[in-house]
């Protein structure tokens, strides 16, 4: 190691050194910069969509939601002009509707099973959660039945009403939970016998306050200000939880002002308190911001596969994503940095790393990660592979010239000295070692341009100089980098960086021809709230 050392020399260290510190002030500097730039102006907020003001949104909406959803669109468009018309109906019918029609903007389920039927079907693309409500029995205020729990709705004398499960979120919630229980078939036939199945559960609600019916299943908010009624919380229906989710359709000819008008809705500070003044448990929403920004931060091995991702998702969104590319070891550091200067102003909403080794030098300050991709480490040669190197032990020969990444400033680095140590070769390889960098990308031209024999380098960035380079495939298990996504704990825009990270996954060939393999379990879906 001594010689490897010595063939480095003093200015070899001071050039990385100063390389290191130069990238480290820039990028703060480009973070400073982030931070005090404005926002985009409103007459460019619907410009994706080819118009300058906001247009018209039409939106499917589940019956049991239309006083929030009412109260919420008339303060959108009370600060930004446009106009929401809402179309109400049961949540499987409203679904039945778009598939023949084909049109809209927004879908507003009533549970979360229906906006991820509809994007199975190809119906909607983006979902944004918004609040949750439970199933209660319903009873006119006093409770003339004495109706005391599910049992009662089976007697002779009861007359009750549950939403069709083909068409209301309630009804089918509803009998997903007590089907396993044993309780569906006769709460069924109770039904059909003496009560009524509807379409809505308005409709249901309706029929308890004109008396129609004796007693019925409603979602809690739809009674929760209603003092002419009285709902019962039964054991049985203890997980039959509606999750209301509010999809952009594929069918929107201005998916960017519908998601403008999503954003407000499932923000903390607009759309979801007057869910919860309705009665809804709402989610954790981002903070709203008319013209939104992501700062990520991804490792430069990565930036050839996400670059078109995020160019899409920025113009679909009408968001800025701040993109810092580096390698890990100088992105991680200027998080250390970040994290407590300013008390963490300015810190990455989002990372993705070239491996899972500096996820881990920060995975305090960020959530669990998806594992999107991975590439091979190997050995890059001159075309021709003129030093006939085939395997790890030709590196150790007297007069090679290798150049390596520098493991304080990037995964590569790193990665080379755990192949190198777990086969027995780190000493005899690294005194070989002409010249290090502080990121994967810089290796390449090295070894293109003849200034050394061969350097260790990512699979994925010989894609781009496959006419320059050959590679020497690594007989190691070792020789593999894993990418993770994740969002920081801090951010104030965690659903917009999921929507960030699905973008991404849409992008799955994209990372394959920049030469990555899709990871076989890779889900959007990893990283949690």
């Amino acid at each position: 190691m001594s010689s490897y050392k010595q063939r480095r020399g003093a200015a070899n260290t001071y050039g990385l050194a100063l390389l290191g510190g130069l990238a480290l002030l820039a990028a703060l500097g480009a973070i400073l910069a982030m931070m005090n730039r404005t926002a985009g102006s409103p007459a460019s907020r619907f410009a994706g969509d080819g118009r300058a003001a906001a247009p018209s949104l039409t939106l499917y909406c589940a019956s049991g939601i239309r006083l929030p959803i009412e109260r919420i669109a008339a303060a959108y468009q009370e600060s930004y002009g446009g106009r929401i018309n809402i179309q109400f109906g049961g949540s499987n019918t409203l679904l039945s509707q778009l598939e023949i029609a084909h049109s809209g903007d927004l879908f507003l389920a009533a549970d979360e099973s229906y906006a991820e039927l509809a994007r199975q079907k190809g119906l909607v693309r983006e979902t944004l959660p918004l609040a949750s409500m439970r199933a209660v029995i319903v009873v006119p205020a006093g409770n003339p039945k004495r109706i005391a729990g599910l049992a009662d709705l089976l007697r002779g004398d009861v007359r009750a009403s549950v939403g069709n499960p083909d068409q209301a979120a309630i009804g089918k919630v509803v009998r997903d939970v007590l089907e396993p229980l044993g309780k569906w078939r006769e709460l069924e036939s109770a039904v059909t016998a003496r009560g009524v199945f509807q379409a809505t559960v308005s409709e249901v609600v309706n029929s308890v306050k004109l008396g129609a019916i004796d007693a019925g299943i409603v979602w809690d908010t739809s009674v929760a200000n209603e003092p002419q009624l009285a709902m019962i919380a039964v054991p049985e229906l203890a997980g039959a939880v509606g999750r209301i989710a509010l999809g952009i359709l594929t069918s929107s000819r201005q998916p960017r002002a519908a998601l403008h008008f999503a954003r407000f809705a499932a923000a903390r500070d607009r759309g979801l308190p007057i869910f919860q003044q309705a009665g809804y448990e709402v989610v954790d929403g981002d903070a709203w911001a008319d013209a939104p920004e992501l700062t990520f931060f991804c490792g430069a091995v990565n930036r050839r596969a996400v670059e078109p991702a995020i160019a899409e998702f920025e113009r679909r969104e009408g968001v800025r994503v701040n993109t810092v590319y580096n390698g890990c070891g100088i992105l991680t550091g200027q998080m250390k940095v970040i994290a407590d200067w300013q008390q963490g102003r300015g810190f990455p909403d989002t990372y993705l790393a070239c491996d899972r080794y500096y996820l881990e030098v920060v995975k305090d300050q960020f959530q669990d990660a998806a594992e999107l991709s991975e590439t091979a480490v190997v050995i890059a040669v001159p075309p021709g592979n003129p030093q006939k190197i085939r395997a790890l032990q030709d590196l150790t020969r007297d007069g090679l010239r290798l150049a390596v990444g520098q493991p304080k400033q990037c995964t590569i680095g790193v990665l080379t000295r755990n192949i190198l140590q777990s086969e027995g070769v780190q000493d005899a390889v690294l005194k070989n070692v002409v010249a290090e960098t502080c990121s994967s990308a810089l290796l390449l031209p090295l070894v293109a341009t003849g200034a050394v024999d061969a350097a260790f380098v990512y699979e994925s960035d010989t894609r781009a100089a496959q006419e320059q380079v050959e590679i020497v495939r690594i007989a190691s298990p070792l020789a593999i980098a894993i990418q993770p996504f994740s969002i920081a704990k801090s951010s104030r825009n965690k659903w917009l960086s999921r929507r960030l990270l699905q973008t991404l996954a849409r992008h799955k060939e994209q990372f394959e021809s920049a030469g990555f393999r899709w990871r076989p379990n890779a889900s959007p879906g990893a990283t949690k709230q």
